[in-house]
């Protein structure tokens, strides 16, 4: 499977500064190191490339050769290909987190992102949303410790609290403390010998939860909406994380939408289009009247000021565009036939070009005006 793009992994465009790579690094090592998302199975991988792709876009000789060659490098033989493990990443996590070595404290819960599918009109008037999500929240029976009820977690023996345990290695170079977690609490500080019967010492539970989400009218395909405090449960009394609605609107059968406007096809008569005529028009707040004036030719397009999509959060609204397009009659009986030659004769066609011109021509602008300018 092909490599992605280190600039798409990061997030970031191509000319990003090396601030911008070092703070959309540092958004996702925390939100995909393999500590802080023991339950994710996708974490491992998404931490992986991610870091892989900071090592080369942090580094300008090795970013200017990517940039120039992609993971086809010729001369370092593909970008990020030396690491195995999170043995080799965690230097660059420590560099910007404070290190492994250390007692692991609470947690922020992961966030969560739900796809809502809403109609044209949802989306055009609002809408309020129950949704059921999966998340994890806190065991309500030992309270987030893990421990079985009348019991504490205890004092790691190994680490004594510290969370780390240190490894004394004699170099060339000297002596060397080597600090990792505690592998024996994985870095808690804490053991839990008796845990909790529901929730078998994780500390959260997996439920199902009732949440009620308003959408504003305006919301467009790819708004967000946050609700603070509804993702996956923190670890240790962290607080919890986010979730993140994600907004996706179904085409309508009549309108069309560009940004606040929106826009319509309306069928008229060769006679409405020739002696003008009063039609009614659907639009966002039901139907209203529009004057054909005498003379419309097929494709004019008329204007509704105020009737498009509300802008979110605002008092503005768009504007509607109504396209008439000059229906043609067919299965004409002898005498209109004998009425249509008349008209064509007092309005000066040619007796060889009648059926065509009249006919044929206005069909011909009819379908073209089915395609928007």
């Amino acid at each position: 499977m092909s490599k992605r793009d280190y600039y798409e992994v990061l997030g970031v465009g191509k000319n990003a500064s090396e601030d911008d790579i070092k703070k959309a690094y540092r958004k996702l090592a925390r939100q995909y190191h393999p500590d802080i998302n023991k339950d994710n199975p996708d974490a491992e991988g998404k931490f992986k490339e991610a870091t892989e792709a900071y090592e080369v876009l942090s580094d300008q000789e090795k970013r200017a050769r990517y940039d120039q060659f992609g993971h086809a490098d010729p001369g370092a033989g593909g970008f990020g290909g030396g690491t195995d493990g999170f043995g080799g990443f965690g230097d660059i996590f420590d560099m910007f987190f404070g290190g492994g070595g250390r007692q692991r404290g609470p947690q922020r819960g992961a966030d969560l992102q739900y796809n809502l599918q809403i109609s044209f009109m949802e989306a055009a008037k609002g809408v309020e949303k129950e949704l059921d999500i999966p998340r994890t929240e806190e065991c309500p029976t030992c309270h987030g410790s893990g421990a079985k009820a009348g019991t504490h977690p205890e004092t790691c023996s190994v680490c004594r609290g510290t969370g780390t345990q240190e490894q004394v290695l004699n170099t060339p170079l000297g002596r060397m403390v080597n600090r990792r977690p505690c592998s024996a609490c994985g870095g808690d500080g804490k053991i839990i010998k008796h845990p909790c019967t529901q929730c078998r010492g994780a500390g959260t539970v997996k439920v199902r939860k009732k949440i009620n989400v308003k959408v504003p009218a305006g919301v467009d395909t790819g708004n967000r909406i946050r609700i603070s405090g509804a993702g996956e449960a923190g670890d240790k009394g962290a607080p919890p994380g986010d979730l993140y609605i994600v907004v996706y609107v179904q085409a309508d059968d009549f309108f069309e939408r560009d940004g606040d406007d929106i826009f319509c096809r309306v069928p008229i008569t060769i006679v409405q289009a020739a002696l003008g005529d009063e039609i009614e028009v659907p639009t966002l707040d039901g139907k209203v009247k529009l004057r054909i004036p005498e003379g419309t030719q097929t494709g004019t397009s008329f204007r509704l000021r105020g009737k498009g999509m509300p802008r979110v959060n605002s008092t503005y609204q768009g504007d509607q565009h109504v396209r008439v397009v000059v229906m043609t009659p067919t299965d004409l009986t002898d005498s209109q036939r004998e009425l249509l030659r008349k008209l064509g004769d007092e309005i000066g066609v040619k007796p060889s070009e009648q059926h065509r011109s009249f006919f044929e021509r206005v069909k011909d602008a009819a379908k073209d005006a089915l395609n928007w300018e």
